[in-house]
């Protein structure tokens, strides 16, 4: 579904101000006068800030829809498919929440908000494992038994490396060739027949 002008609008205006005020330090006035847009429209999209929130972070994260899309068209093998995926939604969180600097720190202290506003997020990547999996055991690439299964512990593995990525302490003194090549091996391991 397309989103309108107006609201694309009023979605990086807020955006703007989160990153600069914070969201406790703006008001759905402050969005509307930014905007150059009046409470009325602003309220013809939006309950209250939290929703103008959940709609920034979605914003945000259609580059990670965007990510699936590419990565599913890719020609290569899955067991690379799946490691490259894993290292670029990282890159990715990355880039979000360091790009927007007090979005940063509401992405953090607003976690149950990001997580709402990034529900069909994570069932589209879930759905790429899935994917992936289902693929893979036709293929005889893996030997996965309980696809769906496996497709939520590779996902919530993902997000849980997230917070460790952003701030540098996930492989810590590790080149990212290195990185990688300890990730493969994990993969490889977890999903492939003995």
């Amino acid at each position: 579904m397309a989103i309108s002008k107006t609201k694309l609008k009023i979605i990086d205006v807020a955006r703007q101000l989160i990153a600069k005020q914070g969201l406790d330090n703006i008001t759905m006035n402050d969005i509307a006068v930014a905007s150059g847009k009046g409470r009325r429209t602003l309220y013809t999209y939006f309950n209250n800030k939290e929703d103008v929130f959940s709609a920034v972070i979605e914003e945000e994260l259609g580059h990670l829809s965007d990510l699936v899309v590419d990565m599913s068209k890719r020609q290569m093998s899955l067991e690379d498919k799946l490691l490259e995926f894993i290292f670029a939604h990282l890159r990715l969180i990355k880039e979000v929440v360091k790009r927007n600097g007090n979005l940063r720190a509401e992405f953090f202290r607003n976690i149950w908000l990001v997580e709402k506003a990034r529900k069909n997020f994570d069932k589209a990547e879930v759905d790429f494992f899935i994917d992936i999996l289902e693929e893979g055991n036709k293929t005889g690439e893996f030997a996965v038994e309980d696809v769906a299964l496996v497709a939520d512990v590779i996902h919530y593995c993902v997000k849980g490396l997230e917070v460790p990525y952003i701030y540098g302490r996930l492989g810590k003194g590790l080149s990212q060739h290195d990185s990688k090549q300890i990730v493969k091996g994990l993969i490889h391991s977890a999903l492939k027949r003995n």
